[in-house]
């Protein structure tokens, strides 16, 4: 649920989309809209109708049909952040189990025997070894997780609640985060919406993440969520933004329910005017009352909300190799959902064809969303194609903390030298996830 694909972002992919500039040849024009699944909230279409005065309430009813708002009692979410990693360092820390430690002081956990781990202070000095699982635990936002979190790509990130530090299966360690629900929610509202947007957009993603996060749990014993957009992004608590925090305030243990059952509350970025039923969105799902298909007038604030790319014939030939057989023919739509997204397309090669679905024909192509047509052109002016895959690399963003007044929390001590930024990854390509966001979700 990242990597923010936030307003200015999603402009210059609107822009200046291709990898290569607009040419005259022979190959298929797209001309599609949307961003994301297409399932549940569009992000963009919340946005919209928080600029027309609606409340959240109104909104949340509006995309998820037959769900009614209820509370839900408070529980500990477990968020997964590292996964056999050799070491663990830590700061900030005031209890390592039962045991008080200095929380000014920089420890590192490393794992000894078959199921312990042994702690010790910056000097090498033993502070106890323990029995795995280890909670250490700190106040406020200040337990720090030093160091390249690659998970969901934070540097030197802090986090409420608890660190469970455990053996990971295969060798190292691994850190959970446990926190109350909307601490977490805090962490996560600002990385899959800009926090500048209206408040009552904030606080419909709000219910809606909350929603989501309760309804699913990924692993079972060990943690619930990842942190990233295979859940929900979650960039702890120096992503934690003023509006936001009044968001998950404002709405606090505020969830979607149906038949009783808290709900899968899907979410996107931008729906090109209409959503789709889940079970045309999601292959193998089942129809679900309240993701149904529904107009969605505001969305084209959204500068995805409608777009074109272009592919020459040879392009399209690389991409569909897999699936091709001889030469590159067309794409023929089989059969669309509601809105009207792909749902399965026969790829026609000069040798014979092969059905695909429409998630499968929108990985291979590059496609914001399967909401697309194919038109053939012939010695036309090609519009640019998709946005070229960032290069691989590793790079972690280190967030500036602020205050619940917005202004800075931390600064340097004097005549001491900050410490130098992480380098910030490069914007991802847009790719499917469970609830594809502003953000690209996947």
């Amino acid at each position: 649920m990242v990597r923010k694909l936030w307003l200015p972002l999603l402009l210059g992919l609107a822009a200046a989309t291709g990898a290569a500039p607009a040419s005259a040849a022979t190959g298929v024009v797209v001309r599609g809209a949307g961003y994301g699944h297409g399932v549940g909230l569009s992000q963009y279409g919340a946005y919209g109708f928080a600029k027309q005065g609606r409340e959240y309430e109104e909104i949340l009813a509006h995309y998820y049909t037959d769900a009614e708002l209820s509370r839900t009692d408070d529980q500990p979410v477990r968020v997964l952040l590292r996964h056999q990693a050799p070491s663990i360092a830590l700061r900030g820390a005031l209890r390592a189990g039962a045991a008080a430690i200095e929380g000014r002081r920089l420890y590192t956990a490393r794992p000894v025997g078959t199921s312990r781990v042994e702690l010790r202070d910056r000097r090498g000095r033993r502070v106890g070894r323990f029995t795995t699982p280890l909670a250490v635990s700190g106040t406020g936002r200040g337990l720090q997780l030093v160091g390249c979190a690659p998970i969901n790509g934070i540097a030197d990130g802090h986090y409420r609640g608890t660190l469970e530090i455990r053996r990971s299966e295969g060798g190292g360690l691994t850190v959970v985060n446990e926190l109350p629900i909307d601490e977490y929610l805090q962490g996560v509202i600002p990385g899959e919406v800009p926090p500048t947007w209206p408040a009552e957009a904030l606080k419909a993603q709000a219910v809606a993440a909350r929603s989501y996060a309760l309804a699913t749990n990924v692993a079972g014993e060990v943690f619930d969520q990842y942190p990233d957009t295979r859940s929900q992004v979650y960039q702890g608590a120096d992503a934690e933004r003023p509006s936001t925090n009044a968001a998950a305030r404002q709405t606090a243990l505020q969830v979607l329910r149906h038949d009783g059952k808290v709900i899968v509350a899907n979410f996107f970025s931008t729906s090109g005017g209409q959503t789709e039923n889940v079970e045309n969105g999601f292959a193998g799902s089942e129809p679900r009352a309240y993701l149904k298909s529904v107009e969605d007038p505001f969305d084209d604030v959204s500068p995805l909300h409608d777009w074109r790319l272009g592919y020459t014939t040879r392009d399209l030939e690389e991409r569909l190799d897999e699936f091709l057989k001889g030469s590159f023919r067309r794409i023929e739509v089989k059969e669309r959902g509601v809105s009207p997204r792909i749902v399965a397309a026969d790829i026609v090669g000069s040798k014979g064809r092969t059905e695909v679905s429409g998630a499968t024909l929108k990985a291979e192509l590059g496609l914001y969303d399967t909401w697309a047509y194919f038109r053939t052109v012939r010695g036309a002016k090609l519009p640019d194609g998709p946005p070229e895959p960032p290069e691989g690399g590793s790079g972690c963003l280190r967030l500036e903390r602020v205050s619940l007044a917005g202004k800075a929390e931390r600064k340097p001590k004097r005549g001491r030298r900050p410490a130098r930024p992480a380098p910030r990854p490069k914007p991802p390509v847009p790719t499917l996830g469970a609830s594809l966001g502003v953000i690209a979700r996947g």
